[in-house]
């Protein structure tokens, strides 16, 4: 059992770093974002109280230890999935062997592996993405805590103690890594060990992610919580970027996915049908919280359900044991599970695939993301959607032959500057060519070492030049106006990367009290300094 274990880890793990480099060719943009955060975390900053971001500080910091050591950011990445692969490997270890048999506890410990070192969120779409990275750790953690609390084990001793603190730790690792997992699954895990009378199961659970939380703020200080309370709170407030993909009822009956929803139901009803109340309880209870990050997660993949067709596996009866219609449970339960599989296979074989991908393709077709000034050589994509600068923009304002359907097209009202009306335009494509043009041109204009807020969805010019990155700010703007008192300018884009973005932060500063006091305007973008009505009052 251990074997496969370290098999996985050593292809999909090791096969990447044959590679020499960290190659994407799919949401590079993402990739900019993860930089941004990762470099500041390696210069000694932390999430949440040096900058502002609902994920969580684990989805960070072995990324950003590697770095700090030495590591280019490619290979950091790497190296931060094989480490926690590592640091699952036991815990996954005790599940497949307590809760699994035969051929099963060897596909259980593939998909916990996968899931920790694959290089694409998921989808079928066989692209080299390290977006949202965090979801797939999310899962791989997701699949060692439920087992221990559905059911307890098929063979060997009960060891409440040490299943609890895997199922503390796990808990307290989901809180730091993306709440929405925590926030979605520990209601029904609280359920499961109350029902199942695991007393000491649950005591040992809390210990242990008390003594994370405990170690955790020994590490950031207490200040830390109400920051990253805060930051979700920003995010829950607003307009952007709450739900990513699809609307919930979409995610649970539209076609794509009314199978996987009609499996899970039939899973919960076999599963009591075959003696095993408190496990299709469990099941019920989780239902939710699984049709919930399915919604909340971009790509809107029903992870959960290679761990349901296991754990339906597992939980068979004996032969013989029929239902109220005749049906013989036990083949019924297989079936399901087969089912399950099915509608899950596309975007778990992408998983398992993505690390073999990356050995494709040509290196004359990738550049450096960050350019040159970040120093990260290993951290590439493809030079189209990376150079290739394309402008979109409405083609039936005012004098074109169009113009007289715009009433109905429902444009946003457009982005004000001191009552100027910017154009209706934004980038598409060619965003490593627009952050390395505008930091040269701020550094050639003599605003080098300034710290610059954008008013756009994303503003990393400091990591293409000799720039600071400023204390406060979002990486990924949702909302508000983060980190505006401590930058000594604010960058306007003419074409943003994210039109409602621009026109929500301007609007933002302006309800502030911020005034915008021009100093540079350029065929790229305006460039002001913020002044706030309540200093000069």
């Amino acid at each position: 059992m251990p074997a496969t274990f370290l098999l996985v880890a050593a292809l999909l793990g090791g096969l990447p770093l044959l590679k020499g480099a960290l190659y994407l060719n799919k949401h590079q943009l993402d990739a900019v974002h993860l930089a941004d955060l990762v470099l500041r975390m390696a210069r000694g900053e932390l999430p949440h109280l040096d900058f502002m971001t609902p994920i969580g500080i684990l989805a960070v910091a072995p990324i950003a230890a590697f770095v700090r050591a030495g590591a280019e950011l490619g290979h950091a990445f790497l190296y931060a999935q094989l480490l926690v692969a590592a640091l699952l490997l036991l815990p996954a270890l005790r599940v497949a062997q307590s809760r699994f048999a035969g051929p099963w506890r060897h596909l259980y410990a593939a998909v916990v592996m996968i899931f920790c070192l694959a290089l694409v969120y998921g989808e079928a779409q066989p692209a080299i993405s390290v977006s949202m990275h965090y979801n797939r750790w999310a899962w791989a953690i997701a699949y060692v805590i439920l087992p221990l609390a559905l059911a307890g084990p098929r063979t060997g001793p009960d060891r409440p103690w040490l299943e609890g603190a895997i199922i503390g730790a796990g808990l307290a690792a989901l809180l730091l890594i993306k709440v929405t997992y925590l926030v979605a699954l520990a209601p029904a895990v609280l359920v499961l060990l109350l029902v199942r009378r695991q007393g000491t199961a649950l005591a040992s659970a809390v210990l242990a992610g008390l003594l994370v939380i405990a170690a955790v703020t020994l590490w950031t200080g207490p200040a830390f919580w109400l920051a990253y309370l805060r930051d979700l709170l920003t995010l829950a407030g607003s307009e952007f970027r709450q739900a990513p993909g699809l609307d919930f009822g979409s995610t649970v009956t539209d076609p794509a996915y009314l199978g996987a929803s009609m499996a899970l139901l039939m899973a919960v009803v076999l599963v009591r049908q075959a003696g095993r109340a408190e496990a299709g309880l469990g099941l019920l209870l989780l239902a939710p919280g699984f049709f919930y990050v399915t919604y909340q997660n971009f790509g809107n993949d029903p992870q959960w359900l290679f761990l349901v067709a296991l754990m339906l596996l597992a939980l068979r009866p004996a032969a013989g044991l029929r239902n109220a219609l005749g049906w013989a449970i036990a083949p019924a339960m297989t079936l399901t599970a087969t089912l399950a599989f099915g509608f899950g296979l596309p975007s778990m074989l992408n998983l398992a695939w993505s690390p073999v991908t990356i050995l494709g393709g040509s290196d004359d077709s990738f550049t450096p993301l960050l350019g040159t000034a970040a120093g990260q050589g290993d951290f590439l994509t493809s030079i189209g959607p990376a150079q290739g600068v394309q402008r979109k923009m409405p083609y039936d304002g005012p004098g074109t032959p169009f113009a007289s359907f715009r009433a109905g097209a429902k444009h946003p009202e457009p982005a004000m500057l001191n009552g100027e009306a910017l154009p209706e335009c934004a980038l598409d494509g060619g965003f490593v060519a627009w952050f390395q043009v505008v930091a040269d041109d701020l550094v050639a204009a003599g605003y080098g070492g300034d710290r610059i807020v954008t008013a756009d969805l994303f503003g990393s010019f400091w990591l293409y030049g000799a720039l600071e990155p400023v204390k406060g700010a979002a990486p990924w703007y949702y909302t508000g106006t983060p980190g505006i008192a401590n930058a000594d300018y604010v960058l306007v884009p003419l074409c943003p990367l994210n039109g409602m973005q621009r026109a929500r932060m301007l609007k933002a500063l302006t309800e502030d009290g911020w005034h915008l006091d021009e100093v540079r305007r350029t065929p790229l973008y305006i460039l002001v300094r913020p002044t706030s009505e309540r200093s000069q009052g």
